[in-house]
């Protein structure tokens, strides 16, 4: 069943390219099933956010191009929800997830390089249960209009200098956040709701905007860890 005219109590807007967006995705959909929550997984396209700023002089070797990936991947989400609904959009970010992030790759080797590809889309959608004519999608640039509105959107609830994931608790009008980004997710359903309530509270606030610390352990992703599951 399609939501397209039903309320969502959450909204997760995300780019498949980044790896705190899908660590974040996996905490909430632990927590939606223990809540009986809905999610809404909407876009936000990195190298849309960036597009101004200068990745030669502002982001590490590689990130336009990892971020160029991001919008292939999304503009084929774009097709995919554009057709098969909105409910067909998590399943898609999870095939997504399973491809980038939880495979072990050769040491040395670039694991973004076989991202976004057309053999891979094409991998991600099967594993997805839907039609691998989706792939073709990533060559459109006509869906760039529907990642730039959703972009916009996100940025407006949290301001511009933030990037993904955004978390918005009764949407649209409802508190937003940039976060929370987390290396793991917490090994229990506990922690995992200790986590999600702490942050509804602070969001609650409306003049509560940051909490940060930049140490972060390593994220426990195979593709980073180089160790499977």
């Amino acid at each position: 069943m399609d939501r397209h005219a039903e309320a969502f109590d959450l909204e997760f807007f995300w780019d498949p390219v980044c790896p705190f967006a899908w660590q974040t995705s996996r905490w909430l959909r632990r927590v939606a099933k223990l809540r009986d929550l809905t999610v809404d997984w909407r876009f936000i396209n990195l190298s849309i956010l960036n597009e101004e700023r200068d990745y030669d002089s502002e982001f590490p070797e590689g990130y336009r191009e990892s971020h160029d990936r991001g919008r292939r991947m999304l503009r084929v989400a774009a097709a995919v929800r554009d057709t098969e609904g909105r409910d067909a959009v998590d399943g898609l970010y999870q095939a997504f997830g399973a491809t980038i992030w939880h495979r072990v790759v050769e040491q040395g080797t670039d694991f973004r390089a076989s991202v976004a590809t057309a053999d891979h889309l094409v991998a991600v959608l099967v594993l997805a249960g839907l039609d691998a004519e989706y792939a073709a999608a990533a060559d459109d640039p006509s869906h760039d209009i529907v990642l730039r509105d959703e972009t916009e959107a996100a940025v407006a609830r949290t301001g511009r200098d933030v990037g993904t994931p955004i978390l918005t608790f009764g949407p649209p009008d409802g508190p937003s956040i940039f976060g929370p980004v987390i290396s793991s997710v917490p090994e229990t359903d506990e922690e995992c709701l200790a986590v999600y309530d702490a942050t509804v509270t602070l969001c609650s606030f409306s003049t509560f905007s940051e909490l940060k610390r930049s140490a972060r352990p390593r994220l426990d992703l195979p593709a980073i860890t180089g160790r499977s599951d």
